[in-house]
Order: structure tokens, then C-alpha cells, then sequence
């Protein structure tokens, strides 16, 4: 059976020299020294209670309820069935998820051509920012009637997704009426939150007013794809099962005790080493293949929140994390890779590479030493140069071979990304599943805003702790 593949040759000291690559023995003695990591993320994510106490608990989301599945995927047909728009709100995980997604399993230019969507509504997303000029546009050009909404919200407060969904929803009622709670759906905590306040106020006057999914407990954001997701895959027409079966087995094979058989645990090993011994503090990711672009933009997402901490587990102070960088062959070969050559050697590269696209293009005759050249030949063999000139410059690489871009692969994808951050949160010793710094722009404007209930200490260090703007240095 075809499965993903991790080559790392290109990490190694036989192709790079021992200064930038790891050595055979480096990698022998990091595993047999990290073995007691590897068993405690092991130990956890096979009880229940620790996985979701501890965060962990989107490692169960491959092996969901089928029939909360179906629900899932039949509430999705409903909504592409009965609208021409959906616009999904939401921040961080619950817009890069989403947005990876459908880049990656949608066609190329999914909203622009009738003939792409196939009968599929065009999908739109805000309440990730609060530039006012996008979700101007799209209320401006969108009919009410003819759009469905959904918002994505933990506790229903974070400000850019509550601001876009205050001025959607009053959108809403103003071109519908009294039923326009109809056209929306709420994924939100099951329990708690003003979102879910609102979301039982209203249901209970009318079921068909503001259905909700929940987000799972122990499942943060940036790992919930197969969560707060699913809806978004459903309305796209994907096969939810086909995509959890890609993460199940990556599952399978990232559960493995042996390093050679673990993609994940490997790929963590030797970013590791590479960034605790080699001095390699900022991680490229680059596939080639346009439409994975917006997974790199994810996964900088899950490793900058995962491993980007101040503290390890035991209070020590220790500013770790290695710095995400998103790019994309071939086009970034022309901007980011002449410093990935001969900048600085501080970089690791992971190419993603595609062995067979969806679509292929055949270069005409009389283009010279192009004519006759798929385009995916083409692309391969940008790829393979690419890989020896960083060779050449000793610069790290590796690459993650997709035998094509499809459910179940881009599940097994996901799910190979989350298990080796989860692994180097281990190898690193530092909390891969809470995000504290994340929460210092957040309580500033909580503060300036006076909200109620935020924390007298907050408040106070905010008063204490000023910006300072002195007029001579603004020129």
C-alpha cells in the first residue's frame, strides 16, 4: 500500500560534513537517550483521562464515532445543498486549519469557476483579523439569503472572531428577519462560554436556531483540524472517513517503538539535534506543490504556539523553540531560497514533495529544451536541484514524499505534523499544548477595552508596565 515517505539523507553528517549534518551515532545516542520521552507521550495518549487533562486528546480525533461522523457529513450536504456562500469565522487553528484544507482538497481556484466548485457553494473566511476592509467586501457583495455562517469559538470571546461575528450576525438579521438564526452554526465548548450561552438561549426558543458541534476538551486549537474542521470538509463535499483513515494510520506508524519505523519521532529527533547542536534555530518548510502552501502557513502555526515557550515543565526559565518559516517551491526559489544558499547556516529545509498532481500540463512542442515536459516532471526535477545546492552549501534537508494530494494523504500529513511537534515538545521539555504568550496581546486589549472580569494582577502590571512613545523618535 502507498504510504508517506521521510527521506532524511540530507540531514545526515555523510552528506553534509559533521559541523551542519548528524552523524549516525549523534542520532543513535539522541534515541537511546530520549527513550523514557518517547514512553511518557506514549503512556499519555493511551489514557483517556491524561490525554484530555493534558491536552493531548486530539491524538483520538483519527478514531471518532462513525456516527457522529455521518452527522457531521450530512449536516455539510445540507448547507452546500441550500446556499451559494458559507463563511466560516474564526482565528488561529480554526482559520489555518480550515484554510489549509480547502487549498489543499478543493481545485485550484475553487471560488472563482462554477465548473470547479461542482455544485459546491463558495466558501469564504473572516473573523481572523481586524482589518475592516475584508469583511466589508464580503457583507457588500454577498446576499443574506443566499449565505450561511458558521463561527468557530472556544469560550466565544477572542476579539477579532467575536467583532467579525457581532457585525455578521446583525448582517444577518437585517436581510433576513427573525429566522436568521437559522443560517448559522456555532462550534463552540460544549458546556461553557458566552458563545455557547448564546448558542442555548437561542436553540431553545427554536432547534433549528443556531445548531452547534462542540470542541472536544483537550484539544487546542492548532491541533483541532479533525475537530472544529470537519464541518468545513463536509460542506466541501470531502469524505471525512477517507481522511481520518490517512490520520489512523499515520497513527499506527508514529505509535512505533523502533526510530526508523516512527516518521514523526525521527523528524523530531534530528530537528532536535540539528537545533540544540548544530545551531539550526529557524525551520523552513517548503512544499512544491501550490496548493500545500497554506499547510506550511499551519504548520508554522503548531510549531511557533507548541514549542515556542519561556519556561520548561519545571519553571526554569529557557526561551526555547525553533522559528517557523512558511514558503513554497518553485515560486519562493526566486525570493527566500538565495538566503537559504548563502545566508546564514542557521536553517533546516523540509521540502514536501508530490509524486503524482491531480492535473498536469504538457509544456508545447518548439519551447526549446522545455518542449514535451509534463509539468510535474518539471517540478521533480526543481525539487531534486534545489536539494543539491543545499547540499552543496552543507545547509540541512530533508523531504516528506506525498505519493499524491488526496484525503486520506493530507489526513495522514496533518497527523504526522502534529505527532513530531508533540514528540519535540517531549524532547525539548516544555509544555507543546498551552500557548501563555499568545495571552499578553489579548489581556492588553481586554484591559483598554475594560472588560469586565479581567484579573486586578493583569491590570495592574499593565498600568505599571506603560509603552513608551517619545516624540523625537518618531521621524
Amino acid at each position: 500500500m502507498e504510504k508517506i515517505r521521510f527521506d532524511f539523507n540530507n540531514m545526515l553528517s555523510l552528506n553534509i560534513g559533521r559541523k551542519d549534518g548528524v552523524s549516525e551515532s549523534e542520532l543513535s545516542a539522541f534515541v537511546k537517550k530520549n527513550k523514557k520521552a518517547a514512553l511518557h507521550l506514549k503512556t499519555i495518549i493511551s489514557h483517556e483521562g491524561s490525554r484530555v487533562n493534558l491536552g493531548l486528546q486530539w491524538a483520538a480525533l483519527p478514531f471518532q464515532n462513525k456516527e457522529e461522523l455521518k452527522e457531521i457529513q450530512e449536516l455539510g450536504r445540507e448547507i452546500a445543498a441550500n446556499y451559494k456562500n458559507v463563511l466560516f469565522l474564526g482565528i488561529g487553528g480554526s482559520y489555518l486549519g480550515l484554510k489549509a484544507a480547502q487549498d489543499a482538497l478543493a481545485p485550484a481556484y475553487f471560488n472563482d469557476f462554477k465548473t470547479q466548485r461542482k455544485n459546491i457553494p463558495r466558501i469564504y473566511f473572516d473573523g481572523n483579523n481586524l482589518d475592516p476592509e475584508p469583511l466589508r467586501a464580503l457583507l457588500n457583495n454577498l446576499l443574506p439569503r443566499e449565505t450561511f455562517v458558521v463561527v468557530i469559538s472556544k469560550s466565544g470571546e477572542t476579539t477579532e472572531t467575536k467583532a467579525a461575528f457581532a457585525v455578521t450576525e446583525a448582517w444577518l438579521k437585517k436581510g433576513i428577519g427573525k429566522h436568521y438564526g437559522r443560517q448559522i452554526v456555532a462550534i463552540t465548548d460544549p458546556a461553557s462560554g458566552t458563545l455557547r450561552k448564546k448558542v442555548i438561549q437561542e436553540n431553545s426558543a427554536d432547534s433549528l436556531n443556531f445548531r452547534s458541534l462542540a470542541l472536544l476538551k483537550g484539544v487546542g486549537g492548532r491541533f483541532s483540524e479533525f475537530n472544529m474542521g470537519l464541518l468545513h470538509l463536509a460542506v466541501l463535499g470531502i469524505n471525512l472517513q477517507e481522511l481520518l483513515e490517512g490520520a489512523r494510520d499515520m497513527a499506527a506508524r508514529c505509535s512505533l517503538g523502533d526510530a526508523l519505523k516512527n516518521p514523526a519521532y525521527m523528524y523530531a529527533a534530528l530537528q532536535t539535534i540539528a537545533y540544540k547542536k548544530k545551531g539550526k534555530v529557524i525551520s523552513v518548510l517548503m512544499p512544491f506543490a501550490q496548493s500545500l502552501k497554506s499547510t506550511a502557513d499551519w504548520y508554522s502555526q503548531l510549531l511557533a504556539e507548541s514549542l515556542g515557550k519561556k519556561f520548561s515543565r519545571e519553571g526554569k526559565i529557557v526561551n526555547t523553540g525553533r522559528t517557523p518559516v512558511a514558503a513554497c517551491g518553485t515560486g519562493d526559489l526566486h525570493s527566500i531560497q538565495q538566503n537559504n544558499i548563502e545566508g546564514e547556516n542557521n536553517k533546516t529545509v523540509t521540502f514536501i514533495r508530490v509524486e503524482k498532481f491531480r492535473n498536469d500540463i504538457l509544456v508545447p512542442q518548439g519551447s526549446g529544451i522545455l518542449s514535451g515536459m509534463p509539468y510535474s516532471k518539471l517540478m521533480g526535477l526543481a525539487l531534486e536541484a534545489t536539494e543539491w545546492s543545499l547540499v552543496r552549501e552543507c545547509r540541512p534537508n530533508c523531504t516528506i514524499i506525498l505519493p499524491r494530494i488526496s484525503p486520506y494523504f493530507w489526513g495522514a500529513l496533518i497527523f504526522f505534523f502534529e505527532m513530531a511537534t508533540a514528540f519535540e515538545g517531549e524532547f525539548l521539555n516544555v509544555n507543546a499544548f498551552d500557548q501563555p504568550g499568545v495571552e499578553g496581546y489579548k489581556n492588553y486589549m481586554y484591559f483598554k477595552l475594560r472588560k469586565p472580569g479581567l484579573p486586578e494582577s493583569v491590570a495592574d502590571q499593565i498600568r505599571r508596565n506603560p509603552l513608551l512613545k517619545k516624540q523625537r523618535f518618531i521621524i
